[in-house]
């Protein structure tokens, strides 16, 4: 019997375009200002030199900020930089530059999936800076007090297995009592490899009856 739920972002809840057109032309835009004007601030301070151990050596600024533009651009999974552009959206929303997108499907299942007793988690690639922010500035309000809690790359990369026993001993759960949501296969294959169930969201395109794992087009036609 499955107890808790585990739901990736982009492509899941969230529409990638909103990841990708909106949220990390942001970042990338006002980094080098934030930056600029932060680069003091302790919580800052300590994300450049992670960045720069990183990065292999001493940056200056300026070149400190190419390297984040760099990984940007080639969406790199880098946890300092994940970091910074949390930061860097909380202006944005708190400034109303943009809402978080979530799907309507997504919202109601998550609500209605909460008032049967289940918990619900996140686990994004982006910090968990990042998912309270947009699920807290959301379109349809503060989503957050539906969450039990949040996991980044800190607990480890998503295409590993090892990350998700990690969340299972979170969770205090047993592995097959979790479900893990995502729209990338290789993420399921390491959830399914740590004992998850798992079902693929397939929001675009057609769901293929012989895939891995169980195929939806939506939160609407999950079934467990």
């Amino acid at each position: 019997m499955i107890e808790a739920i585990v739901t990736d972002i982009e492509g899941t809840t969230s529409s990638l375009s909103f990841v990708k057109d909106v949220l990390f032309p942001y970042a990338r835009q006002h980094l080098p200002a934030f930056v600029a004007e932060h680069c003091a601030d302790p919580e800052v301070k300590a994300l450049l030199d992670d960045a720069n151990r990183l990065a292999g050596g001493q940056l200056e600024q300026a070149a400190l900020i190419e390297q984040f533009i760099a990984w940007i651009d080639a969406d790199q999974k880098i946890t300092p930089l994940k970091s910074l552009q949390g930061l860097i959206w909380l202006d944005g929303y708190q400034n109303g530059d943009f809402t978080g997108h979530v799907y309507p499907d997504a919202v109601r299942n998550l609500r209605a999936w909460q008032e049967r007793g289940l918990k619900l988690y996140v686990y994004s690639s982006g910090s968990v800076q990042a998912q309270k922010l947009l699920f807290g500035y959301s379109d349809f309000g503060d989503l957050t007090p539906l969450f039990s809690g949040y996991f980044d790359t800190r607990i480890g990369g998503k295409r590993e297995a090892e990350s998700y026993r990690k969340i299972a001993d979170e969770l205090a759960l047993p592995a097959a009592r979790i479900l893990f949501l995502s729209d990338i296969k290789e993420e399921l294959d390491a959830a399914r490899a740590a004992g998850f169930a798992t079902r693929w969201l397939v929001r675009e395109q057609a769901a293929d009856a012989a895939a891995d794992h169980p195929q939806v087009a939506d939160f609407d036609a999950i079934r467990f």
